[in-house]
């Protein structure tokens, strides 16, 4: 019997460990993709954004963000974890260690800050950007973390399990609390210049750099395999290798239905094949998934994720309209796709004895996550923006941000860049 365990502590020890890399990896996507979307003039400041957030979202949530997120009262938590003395938190031994769950744990909040990016790009400074990343990653997210994922009452009022929510790994918790802050941070930030015109025009701006772009999507695509995959937790029986693999399946299905809804309505819409709504589409699939990868069908995963496909693209036109300047549509495929993947749990995971989730619970907690992360954010953004400002002068975006935040460019024998 103990060589059994440890075994399938081993096991799944590895196995979380390796989902996590994935996860890690989806940094990495998100830059290029971001890269891609954005001008040349722009592209050195956010990829600097995107490292050092990562770095910034390791360092903060292991000073304090885990333990206020499963530590309850106990904030020195996660030192007990990583010196791996068994603690986790639960009554039960974990079947994996629990710096392992750190590890886990520390690349979603990452992934959450990375929303933020793209929606800010190309007119923000980059230490306001830093700044709030702090915050975010500290206190913000790892606060709404400890009432979902935690099981905490939500400042002592009511529990959200008790409700019927349920968010398998994190349309809501992470993918919505991100577009959240990343919502507030464009409000307060403002539009582009040149993007909207006075007589009520929306100026396409193009990215730079699509195959940069499309590249960036394909490694989120696989990175997301470790965010849904090990978000079973497990994978040392049969029971939880079964449930993995149909997680592995659910999402690519998702994500190749969100991809071929969003390239036909693109077509229909505007008589060609958008590129850029076809990676959102994608993107859109698989956050649409999320919250509940691991009991629909294949069938139904790809129309979830189709589902996710078209709203996207309906959302990104709409926020447009509504003058609300994201550059990368982080806002519509995180946050509005985010919410839908949450209202679409019930559907194939309905409540009863023994868990799921009901509309209600979902909608609750939907809320929850929303008031709590756009309220907070928005308080900091402004603050920010007192205190240090958090918008470049027209000048230094009209030349780009690279030389004035970065001092360098992404592509000089390109742009004429300094020697």
């Amino acid at each position: 019997m103990e060589t059994t365990f440890q075994l399938s502590y081993a096991l799944d020890t590895f196995y979380f460990l390796m989902c996590g890399a994935l996860v890690m990896w989806m940094a990495a996507g998100f830059a290029m993709l971001e890269a891609g979307l954005v001008r040349a003039k722009n592209t050195t400041e956010i990829l600097t954004k995107n490292v050092a957030l990562y770095a910034i979202s390791c360092t903060m949530y292991m000073i304090c963000g885990y333990g206020i997120m499963y530590g309850g009262e106990d904030f020195s938590f996660f030192l007990k974890d990583i010196v791996g003395d068994g603690a986790t938190g639960q009554d039960e031994p974990a079947s994996y260690a629990p710096s392992a769950d750190f590890f886990f744990q520390v690349v979603f909040v990452a992934t959450a800050m990375s929303i933020v990016s793209g929606a800010v790009a190309e007119r923000m400074k980059l230490w306001a950007f830093l700044s709030f990343a702090v915050i975010m990653t500290a206190f913000i997210y790892p606060m709404e973390g400890a009432w979902t994922w935690g099981g905490q009452p939500v400042f002592g009022m009511y529990t959200l399990g008790e409700l019927g929510f349920s968010d398998f790994a994190g349309s809501g918790i992470v993918h919505m609390a991100g577009a959240a802050a990343a919502l507030a941070g464009v409000l307060v930030l403002g539009p582009r210049k040149g993007k909207y015109s006075a007589d009520g025009r929306i100026n396409a701006i193009p990215g730079s750099n699509l195959p940069l772009a499309t590249l960036g999507t394909f490694i989120l695509w696989m990175g997301w395999f470790g965010f849904n995959g090990g978000s079973v937790l497990a994978t040392a029986s049969v029971e939880s290798a079964n449930s993995v693999a149909v997680v592995f399946m659910n999402t690519n299905a998702a994500a190749a239905g969100g991809l071929i809804a969003a390239l036909l309505l693109a077509r229909v819409m505007f008589g060609k094949a958008d590129l850029t709504m076809a990676l959102n589409g994608a993107l859109a699939g698989l956050v649409a998934i999320t919250a509940e990868p691991s009991t629909p069908t294949p069938a139904i995963a790809t129309l979830f994720g189709a589902i996710g496909g078209i709203l996207v693209v309906f959302s990104i036109v709409t926020f447009d309209k509504l003058k609300i300047d994201d550059p990368v549509g982080a806002i519509s495929v995180h946050g509005v796709v985010g919410l839908l993947g949450l209202l679409l749990v019930p559907i194939t995971n309905p409540l009863t004895e023994d868990g799921g989730a009901s509309f209600v619970g979902q909608l609750i907690g939907a809320a929850t996550i929303f008031v709590w992360v756009f309220v907070t954010s928005i308080i900091v953004w402004l603050a920010l923006k007192t205190i240090m400002g958090i918008r470049v002068s027209e000048e230094e975006e009209f030349e780009g941000v690279d030389m004035s935040e970065c001092g360098l460019e992404a592509y000089p024998d390109f742009t004429g860049g300094r020697q």
